[in-house]
């Protein structure tokens, strides 16, 4: 779901595209520490690589190295889109 023109949700970004993290929406501690053990936190760059063929998982670049996250998961991410 699209917030303004350069803000959205990690979801919603297509292939090649990319954002900096501007803040994680996530409610449940456990998950919200372990995105950031992941490297996702406030200012990463990050891009999105390819996506299932369902749309899920996607698959991300970060940190000089790649994930493979739910799209779920990603939905909580806030970006702005670079």
């Amino acid at each position: 779901m699209k917030k303004d023109n350069n803000k959205m949700m990690l979801s919603d970004l297509e292939i090649g595209e990319k954002a900096k993290i501007i803040k994680l929406h996530e409610t449940n501690k456990e998950i919200k520490r372990h995105l950031l053990d992941m490297g996702m936190t406030r200012g990463v760059l990050v891009t999105v690589k390819r996506k299932a063929p369902m749309g899920d998982p996607i698959d991300i670049s970060l940190r000089d190295y790649e994930l493979c996250i739910c799209k779920a998961d990603l939905s909580k991410i806030e970006v702005e889109v670079v």
